[in-house]
C-alpha cells in the first residue's frame, strides 16, 4: 500500500512539475525547466521578455518587497530629505522586532542611534527587517505613511497589481501586533512576477550603485563593538559563494511560508545584464528550497544568454513593396518612407531567421499634404517565430518610420485642376 501511494505521489509531482514549465504564449518558443508558480526572464536594457511563465498571476513577494524600500530611500537622499550619515533612533516597535531571532535581522538597541548607511547595508545584504522599519520610519514618519509612499510609488511606476502591507515583506502576524494601521493582523505584499521585474528594472535604471552593496557577500555589521554580527548575503548565486553564477551581482531574495522560496536576480555578461524572477520555486519532489529558487533562476538565465542582439533593420531601410505612402492634395502623389533608427532585438541563436518586421501606420493612408521630412507616419512590428508581437514589460522601445522627403500641399489652382480631371474621369 506504501509503494502505491508512493508512486501516487510520484505521479502528482510530475503532473504538477509539466504544468508549472508551461511558458505563456508570448514569450519563448520553447518551455525551460523552471519548477515555480511564476517566473520571468528580460532584457534588462529594453525590458524585452525572453521567456515568461504564469508571469501575471499576482503572488506572495516576500522580502523582495524590499527593493521599493530600496526604491524610496535611494529617492529620499537624491532629494535631500535624508542623508547616508542621518542617524536614526532605534522605536520600541523596531527594537522588538529586531530582537526576534525567527527572522532575518540585526539587533538594535533600544537606546542605540544607527545611521542610514548602517541600516540601508544590513537591509540590502542581509534583508534586515527591523532595520527596514527603521529606514520607512526616518523617511515617512510612520511605517503606515511608508507602506502609503510604497503603494503610489508602484503606481508611478506603471505597476498596478501591487499592493504592499508593510516595509518588509514579512507577514503581518510576525509584525507583533504593530503592523501598519489598516492591513489586516496576517496580510502579506503582493504583486506579479512581472511586475517585481518592471520593479527591479526601474531600481537598476534610476539607482544602478545598488549593486555595489548587493553585490557584496558578506559584511560585518558595527565591526569591531559588542554587537558586531556578520551579514552573510542571502543570494548565494553571488561568485565565490555555494550556487555561484557568472556575472550575478544582485539583487533580493525573499521566503515566507506564503511567498515561498522567491528570487528576484540579475546578471551581466559581455555587456548584456538580464533581470530573472521566480516566485514560489520548488524542487522535483514538489519541496521548496533556497536551492530550488537559485536552480530556477540558473534555468532562466542560461536561456536569456543563450540569446544575441540581432540588427533586424538598418537606420534608412525601407520595407520591401511598402517604399512609399500615397499622399493626398500634396505636389506629389507619394511620399518615401523609412526606419529612422535600426531595429535591435534580443533572439535565440538559432531562430534568427525565424523573426520578421511589419510596417503598423499611425494613421491611415492617404496622408493629406503638407508632409514634413522626418514626420512619423508608422511604426515598426516584430513578430517572433510563432507570429505573436514580441513582448515588453511595459512600452516597447520607439521604432519609428517616418517621411524620408518634405511633400508640399499643391496651391489652390493645382487642387482644382485636379478635382475637375478627376471627375471627368469619372463620367468615363
Amino acid at each position: 500500500m506504501k509503494s502505491v501511494l508512493k508512486w501516487m505521489q510520484v505521479v502528482m509531482v510530475s503532473v504538477i512539475a509539466l504544468m508549472i514549465v508551461v511558458p505563456t504564449k508570448v514569450q519563448a518558443e520553447e518551455a525551460i525547466p523552471v519548477l515555480a508558480d511564476a517566473a520571468i526572464v528580460v532584457d534588462a536594457e529594453t525590458g524585452q521578455i525572453l521567456y515568461g511563465q504564469n508571469d501575471e498571476a499576482v503572488l506572495g513577494i516576500a522580502s523582495m518587497s524590499k527593493m521599493m524600500s530600496e526604491y524610496l530611500l535611494f529617492e529620499a537622499i537624491e532629494e535631500g530629505l535624508v542623508s547616508w550619515d542621518e542617524e536614526y533612533q532605534v522605536t520600541d516597535y523596531s527594537h522588538r522586532i529586531s530582537q526576534d531571532l525567527r527572522l532575518s535581522n540585526v539587533p538594535l538597541r533600544r537606546d542605540g542611534l544607527y545611521t542610514m548607511k548602517e541600516l540601508y547595508e544590513a537591509m540590502a545584504i542581509y534583508s534586515a527587517n527591523a532595520a527596514t522599519i527603521g529606514i520607512a520610519e526616518t523617511i515617512a514618519g510612520t511605517e503606515k505613511a511608508f507602506v502609503q509612499m510604497m503603494n503610489d510609488k508602484a503606481v508611478e511606476l506603471g505597476i498596478e497589481d501591487a499592493h504592499f502591507v508593510n516595509s518588509t515583506g514579512l507577514n503581518n502576524s510576525f509584525l507583533l501586533g504593530m503592523h501598519p494601521e489598516g492591513t489586516g493582523e496576517d496580510e502579506e505584499n503582493t504583486m506579479s512576477a512581472r511586475s517585481v521585474a518592471i520593479l527591479t528594472k526601474a531600481l537598476l535604471d534610476d539607482y544602478p550603485e545598488i549593486l555595489e552593496t548587493a553585490k557584496i557577500p558578506e559584511l560585518m555589521f558595527r565591526e569591531g563593538t559588542s554587537d558586531e554580527i556578520r551579514m552573510v548575503n542571502w543570494n548565494t548565486m553571488l561568485p565565490g559563494m555555494e550556487y555561484e553564477y557568472e556575472g550575478m551581482d544582485g539583487l533580493k531574495t525573499g521566503t515566507t511560508d506564503f511567498a515561498g522560496h522567491s528570487f528576484a536576480g540579475t546578471a551581466k555578461r559581455d555587456g548584456v545584464r538580464l533581470i530573472a524572477v521566480v516566485m514560489k520555486a520548488v524542487d522535483a519532489e514538489g519541496e521548496g528550497s533556497y536551492k530550488a529558487r537559485f536552480d530556477a533562476t540558473r534555468a532562466l538565465l542560461d536561456h536569456g544568454f543563450a540569446f544575441q542582439e540581432v540588427e533586424l533593420m538598418k537606420a534608412g531601410q525601407q520595407f520591401m513593396g511598402q517604399e512609399s505612402l500615397p499622399v493626398e492634395k500634396g505636389e506629389q502623389e507619394q511620399v518615401a518612407i523609412a526606419v529612422k533608427e535600426p531595429v535591435r532585438l534580443m533572439v535565440p541563436s538559432a531562430q534568427q531567421e525565424a523573426y520578421r518586421t511589419e510596417l503598423e501606420l499611425t494613421e491611415e493612408a492617404p496622408i493629406t499634404a503638407t508632409v514634413e521630412e522626418g514626420q512619423t507616419v508608422g511604426q515598426v512590428k516584430v513578430l517572433d517565430a510563432t507570429d505573436n508581437e514580441v513582448q515588453y514589460l511595459q512600452e516597447k522601445p520607439a521604432a519609428d518610420v517616418v517621411a524620408t522627403e518634405t511633400v508640399e500641399r499643391s496651391n489652390w489652382f493645382a487642387l482644382s485642376m485636379k478635382s475637375a480631371v478627376d471627375f471627368i474621369k469619372g463620367l468615363f
